[in-house]
């Protein structure tokens, strides 16, 4: 059997293939709720074939949402139309799966296709929080999040595990990258406090480990916990990939399962080696310096990539999102590229090549 398509266990969760459907911002809700877009938009991914199956990045705050058109799961009522679908996923065997996000200084920003600028109030937008004050496109600056703005944050974060869970989400996973919130505080750059949060390799990390403590305790103990982070800012004097691997010690202590490794997003600016792989030596270095699994992402579209990833022990897990947003089916087509006689969905049956 490939690697690609062989099973992974994560605490009492099973995936039938090494796919995941990354998260992927639709920009499509209104108030938070789900709707029939992002119905068709996942459930369509796991028709396609892929082993698990994330939400966008969804809200825990009104606040926290990088646009007004994100996902959120603040309040009881954005429940129902997430279940339909984790219903749907589940029963086309692949695992529901929830990011959990709170944007920071990036909150209150236009689509990107409105240009992607940080809104004023009277547009709509609102004024963000950070972990400093941090110059916002606008000219404004986010406001500094308070003792009291952090305690909140930590509660909200438990609060929107605890109504995942009874949406049907089998696997959580914290966002603390791409320069939101989390990523705010862990970053020596936009991290410019001087109390308990601020300065020290220590302090930096302490909020993202509170935050995995009260999600962890707001989700059965059997499912898996995943956390997003940037391994590298990929600036000078910013968060480093030996950095990475020293939060990731720390989160194999705190009940984490698998770190997904992504880069940057700190700074629009940043300048980026973009290429097939780019970030795959993220997850292989946490893999090789931690008992943690680890998910590969970026630039990863074809399947003899994706397989080669996992046989050489680079990463536990392939998150895709351009390839699947071009190709929703792109696991039926990679089996069939690689041997793997896979179900199809009986519906589909009939179209199903002879190999």
């Amino acid at each position: 059997m490939s690697h690609l398509f062989s099973p992974l266990q994560i605490r009492d969760i099973t995936t039938k293939n090494r796919i995941v459907v990354s998260p992927m911002c639709q920009y499509s809700a209104i108030n938070g709720l789900a709707n029939d877009w992002h119905f068709s938009h996942l459930a369509t991914r796991a028709v396609g074939g892929a082993g698990i199956v994330f939400t966008e990045a969804v809200a825990v705050t009104p606040e926290g949402r990088i646009t007004p058109s994100d996902l959120g799961l603040w309040h009881d009522a954005q429940i129902a139309p997430l279940q339909r679908i984790t219903d749907f996923i589940a029963q086309r065997g692949a695992i529901p799966a929830i990011q959990l996000a709170h944007a920071g200084h990036k909150a209150g920003s236009a689509e990107p296709w409105n240009g992607g600028k940080h809104l004023a109030t009277q547009q709509g937008g609102w004024l963000p929080i950070a972990a400093s004050p941090y110059l916002l496109d606008t000219g404004v600056s986010a406001q500094q999040a308070s003792l009291d703005d952090i305690e909140q944050i930590i509660i909200d974060f438990g609060n929107t595990t605890r109504r995942a869970i009874e949406a049907g989400f089998q696997i959580i996973e914290v966002h603390a990258a791409h320069g939101y919130l989390l990523n705010g505080f862990l970053s020596p750059i936009v991290n410019q406090r001087t109390d308990e949060y601020g300065g020290s390799f220590d302090n930096r990390v302490r909020l993202l480990i509170r935050v995995l403590r009260e999600v962890r305790k707001n989700m059965p103990i059997n499912y898996p916990l995943f956390v997003r982070i940037s391994a590298s800012d990929w600036l000078e004097n910013g968060w480093k990939l030996e950095d990475s691997v020293q939060l990731a010690q720390l989160l194999a202590l705190e009940n984490v399962d698998l770190v997904d490794c992504s880069s940057g997003g700190l700074a629009p600016a940043t300048a980026i080696s973009v290429g097939p792989n780019y970030q795959v030596p993220f997850a292989e270095a946490i893999k090789k310096h931690t008992n943690l699994l680890t998910g590969a992402v970026g630039m990863i579209t074809t399947a003899q990539q994706a397989e080669a990833i996992l046989s050489n022990q680079q990463a536990d897990l392939i998150f895709m999102a351009r390839e699947l947003l071009r190709n929703p089916y792109f696991p039926l087509q990679a089996a069939q590229q690689l041997q793997e006689n896979i179900n199809w969905p009986i519906q589909y049956q009939r179209a199903k090549p002879k190999y």
